[in-house]
């Protein structure tokens, strides 16, 4: 099987024959089995889960979203393990207890408006999205990298929208949804509580069944919650997809030029440790999935043809290429930055004037 080591030069290389993506389909199933019941995540409205039916009849459940899976990589940046990787930006803000927030926890990474009212680093990220329209990305690689990897929309800045490197979901396929009822005890009848509380037990009894009702809320009285989303059995499997699209990689330039393959090195390295970092699995309350090695497809490198070809890629393989890349590159110096009001009204008054 080819190694990374024998094809990292075919992946970077920007010629017509170079392949177009990396791309593993793990296999996955929950620790209590392939047909256990397992939550997808809920959203507000109705149906609060988010599942497709296909041409066929068939439903497909999203389990993870494309941006969830990012906001679970990008944090291992901030570990002991990795952070020799990438430059490491913490923004205080002055609270009754004071916090600070790396911004690998961030939403919206350097778009987001906690960066944009943090100084000094407002600045720097305004200069790294102009040099981003130039087609420069050597400044935002220097500043925050991880950016580049996992994709950021400056809505409510210049403008700029770069492209996901990373992209990963998890869905489950051929699903049946379920429903799910319980009832609330209260520990005391409403005679009970109307003698020992002092509450008046015509109101306790009016209340009985009330979701809504403030004694139902505060669990003075019985409450029945029927029809509610139970989850979904997946017959035909859960898995979870992962791309590293090579041709937004190439596309990314330095300037000065000579250092665009160290930067596109770096920028793969993190990649590719973000791609096949071993998560957890614990996606919610109801969702722990597991790995099933033999029913998964091994990293393959995709051609412009269809072809496909196996590439044996550990993420200990990854680590080490990114370790050496980022050697290479020069990995650019890490930042304290304060939450400054002023500037925060600055780009609250700036969202204003752009929705006028």
């Amino acid at each position: 099987m080819t190694t990374l080591s024998q094809i990292v030069d075919a992946l970077l290389a920007n010629t017509p024959e170079a392949p177009v993506a990396l791309v593993r389909r793990v296999k996955m199933e929950s620790v209590e089995g392939e047909d256990a019941v397992i939550f997808p995540p809920t959203y507000a409205g109705n149906p609060p889960y988010v599942i497709d039916t296909l041409a066929d009849g068939t439903k497909v459940a999203l389990i993870d979203s494309v941006g969830s899976q990012a906001n679970r990589m990008e944090p291992i940046f901030g570990e002991d393990s990795y952070a020799e990787l990438v430059p490491q930006i913490t923004i205080e803000v002055d609270l009754k207890d004071k916090k600070e927030i790396s911004i690998f926890e961030v939403g919206h990474r350097v778009a987001d408006a906690l960066v944009r009212s943090a100084a000094p680093l407002s600045e720097k990220v305004s200069e790294a999205f102009q040099a981003l329209a130039k087609n420069d990305a050597l400044p935002m690689a220097r500043l925050a990298p991880t950016s580049l990897v996992f994709g950021v929309w400056d809505s409510r800045g210049e403008g700029m929208k770069v492209p996901r490197l990373v992209n990963s979901v998890i869905r489950a396929h051929d699903v049946s949804e379920l429903k799910r009822s319980a009832q609330y005890k209260a520990a005391l009848r409403p005679d009970e509580y109307a003698e020992a509380a002092g509450f008046k037990e015509e109101e306790l009894r009016k209340a009985e069944g009330d979701s809504k009702s403030p004694m139902a809320k505060a669990g003075f009285v019985d409450v029945p919650s029927t029809g509610d989303p139970g989850g979904i059995i997946a017959r035909g499997g859960v898995y979870r997809d992962c791309t590293v699209n090579l041709v937004a990689l190439r596309r990314l330039e330095a300037e000065p030029e000579e250092e665009t393959a160290k930067l596109q090195r770096y920028i793969l390295g993190l990649a590719l440790v973000a791609a096949t970092y071993p998560q957890d699995g614990f996606l919610r309350q109801g969702c722990l999935l597991v790995e099933k090695p033999e029913e998964s497809i091994p990293w393959q490198v995709v051609h412009r043809d269809g072809r496909r070809e196996d590439v044996e890629l550990s993420h200990d393989d990854a680590v080490a290429f990114a370790r050496e890349a980022a050697a290479q590159f020069g990995k650019g110096e890490g930042l304290r930055a304060r939450f400054d009001p002023k500037l925060a009204k600055e780009v609250l008054a700036a969202a204003k004037k752009q929705k006028d």
